[in-house]
């Protein structure tokens, strides 16, 4: 599915798949070795929640994006690391968290308050 994320004036397009069942989002991006620059994963929530995500088996840094219920980003947990089981929590509840490729969100500037629609 096609997603955006409107920064500093610009609109970065990425294409995620989207982890809609309970074993979808247990699962995540575990076990993969590669992620490409301009694709991710998102974890949609309904009714939105507090989100606390960690890296056990995941095998490649992540950036996890927290999406309140409004779009914009509530903050960034950036570069997780590989095989962690540290958690990284949203601050205050969230309608999605995003995962896109270690590096990316620090790469394009991305913030908290910058849109994300999907």
């Amino acid at each position: 599915m096609p997603l955006t994320i409107q920064s500093g004036g610009r609109t970065h397009r990425f294409t995620v798949e989207v982890a809609k069942t309970p074993e979808e989002q247990a699962y995540g991006l575990m076990n993969r070795n590669d992620l490409a620059p301009d694709r991710g994963m998102i974890f949609p929530f309904d009714p939105p929640r507090d989100a606390s995500f960690w890296m056990k088996n995941t095998l490649i840094p992540l950036d996890m994006i927290f999406i309140r219920s409004d779009g914009t980003i509530a903050n960034i947990a950036e570069n997780t690391a590989p095989l962690s089981l540290e958690p990284m929590m949203s601050e205050g509840p969230v309608k999605a968290v995003l995962e896109i490729a270690g590096g990316r969100s620090a790469e394009l500037g991305f913030k908290a308050g910058d849109k994300v629609d999907w």
